[in-house]
């Protein structure tokens, strides 16, 4: 058996758009919320997520807030997030978090060097606007984490990863790429190199150490075919290492999953279980 990325794009584009629209519906409608509020950065996953929240509410319920920090965040992907938001017809601000970063380097032993925990707290910054604006206007905070992100732990708790619904966790990242290509999102949102944008030229892969086409059969592999970590390495043709590398990324960011929210499509079977 081999596991290609043909196996992995081999699902229904048009009955996730309708679960997914339809989970976002029930669930802000469930909340009783008067709004939508997400980050919006001009990449792929937020992309994704605020055009199928434009499908599923109002124009009205949905808020885009466009973030940077613009000492590192590439002025194309505002631009991008701007275009998008407005093509979508929704209501968005945009609000450089320069200022806001600045005022933490005044803490002892605190500078704009720190690469990490400065990333990480652009992150929780935003997340804190985020939420800032969903408790003004009685809303609700949507996320646009992805599975693949998700499972190996690749994002900033309390920041990125704090939110109320996860609508698009139940998709691999080459699976959004796809489906943002059947909404028809331009083609250099669609292509992006995908980037959380904490630190100047941060790109994921870079920092991962693979690439999404490879996280993502091994994932397929080792959570949807519910192989052994060898079998995962001789269905996909990657290094033993590879593999074990994913599989520690994951275990070792269990405490990251603990209590997300997420929408779970029909077609898959446990879509953040643990292993």
């Amino acid at each position: 058996m081999r596991i290609s990325l043909e196996n992995i794009l081999d699902f229904p584009l048009d009955k996730t758009v309708s679960e997914i629209t339809e989970g976002l519906r029930s669930f802000v409608r469930d909340s009783g919320a008067k709004l939508a509020v997400i980050g919006l950065s001009g990449g792929l996953d937020s992309s994704v997520t605020a055009t199928l929240l434009a499908k599923a509410l109002p124009r009205e319920m949905v808020l885009a807030l466009v973030m940077p920090d613009t000492r590192v965040n590439k002025p194309a992907d505002t631009i991008d997030a701007i275009e998008l938001a407005e093509s979508l017809g929704i209501k968005y601000y945009v609000i450089p978090i320069d200022p806001i970063v600045n005022a933490y380097m005044v803490l002892p032993n605190i500078g704009t060097g720190d690469r990490l925990p400065v990333g990480n707290l652009r992150a929780r910054i935003r997340m804190n606007i985020l939420y800032l604006y969903a408790n003004k206007f009685g809303g609700v905070v949507i996320g646009t984490g992805d599975r693949s992100e998700i499972l190996i732990g690749y994002f900033t708790k309390y920041g990125d990863g704090g939110v109320d619904f996860q609508p698009v966790a139940s998709l691999y990242k080459t699976q959004l790429r796809a489906l943002a290509r059947y909404l028809g999102l331009p083609d250099r949102i669609v292509e992006k190199p995908s980037s959380p944008g904490l630190w100047e030229s941060h790109l994921a892969e870079e920092e991962i150490g693979l690439k999404y086409e490879d996280v993502d059969r091994i994932l397929y592999a080792l959570f949807d075919m519910r192989l052994s970590v060898r079998e995962a390495s001789e269905a996909t043709g990657l290094p033993l290492p590879l593999v074990e590398k994913v599989l520690d990324m994951h275990r070792s960011s269990r405490h990251k999953r603990k209590g997300l929210n997420y929408l779970k499509l029909s077609w898959v079977e446990n879509p953040l279980a643990e292993i």
